[in-house]
């Protein structure tokens, strides 16, 4: 059963269960989409990659 089926009835455990993904996924999301911003803005010069020696 999914979220969006008519007979879905929401319990503790899916609520919890539903959050947790939700936030893993949004986590994961946020990484790639920083990082592939990072990369888009290196890659046409307005952002310099700094290397600490």
């Amino acid at each position: 059963m999914l979220p969006f089926i008519f007979e879905w009835q929401w319990n503790v455990d899916h609520i919890i269960f539903f959050g947790f993904l939700y936030l893993a996924l949004g986590i994961v999301g946020a990484g790639i989409t920083f990082a592939a911003i990072k990369t888009a803005l290196q890659l046409f010069g307005f952002m310099r990659e700094r290397h600490f020696h």
